[in-house]
């Protein structure tokens, strides 16, 4: 029996990607899905893509460093769905240069959207996963563990988001709220303008990161892996 089958996962950044690839995989597993991105045609064509039924997946617009857009996005849901039992906070964004190159807007644009974002999409959240006891997972990095040059930015972010997930995780357990944070190594994706090829193919692929996703979600409620290192098996050729 699917425990999860009509269940509501929000994604942010949802229209490609890692969170495409979740979506996917969260479909597949009969539950229903609502993503967002910055700009609502690409949710739109996103959401279609994955599928036409619309009681299945919900298009919203939404920018992750703004709290109101995420408490519209996620009354939206509320209103569409009636209920919200999973939060992926996926979205995110990538500036690398040297601390001496790298601008302030760059700085604000990383922790705005990759920390804050999250913040922000918790927050929006919080009172729906109270009633649904349910589950928050973010999306970092291994570049939330291991530091590397041009990545002061990036490396911030994500260590803070690390530190942040685990820290939510001991306020929220009390209320039955699972959180885990995931921390992918290399993937294949569009993430800082890059284009998958087949030369891609030796990278975790976004819908391994879904399988993840799904495993965690039907895991006995006893139990939290509470933080997971994700990498390719082999390294480049």
């Amino acid at each position: 029996m699917n425990s999860n089958k009509n269940k509501v996962a929000y994604i942010t950044g949802g229209s490609k990607g890692i969170g495409y690839g979740i979506a996917k995989e969260l479909l597949n597993a009969e539950m229903r899905i609502a993503i967002t991105s910055r700009h609502l045609q690409s949710a739109k064509e996103a959401a279609t893509a994955l599928s036409n039924d619309a009681s299945k997946v919900l298009a919203l617009q939404s920018d992750v460093s703004s709290l109101d857009d995420e408490i519209k996005s996620v009354k939206k849901i509320i209103d569409h769905f009636g209920q919200l039992d999973v939060l992926i906070a996926n979205a995110g964004v990538g500036h690398f240069a040297p601390i001496d190159n790298l601008s302030e807007d760059d700085w604000k644009s990383t922790m705005d959207t990759n920390l804050t974002g999250v913040f922000n999409s918790v927050k929006a959240s919080i009172d729906a996963l109270k009633k649904s006891k349910g589950y928050i997972i973010t999306i970092a990095s291994l570049a939330g563990t291991n530091f590397f040059e041009n990545g002061a930015a990036y490396n911030a972010s994500k260590f803070g988001l690390v530190g942040f997930s685990q820290a939510i995780m001991l306020d929220l357990r009390k209320y039955d709220i699972k959180v885990t944070t995931i921390m992918p190594g290399s993937v294949a994706t569009y993430f800082n303008d890059h284009v998958p090829t087949d030369a891609d193919a030796w990278k975790i692929q976004p819908e391994d990161i879904g399988q993840i996703v799904n495993d965690l979600l039907n895991m006995n409620r006893r139990t939290l892996p509470s933080k997971i290192e994700v990498r390719p098996s082999k390294t480049s050729k």
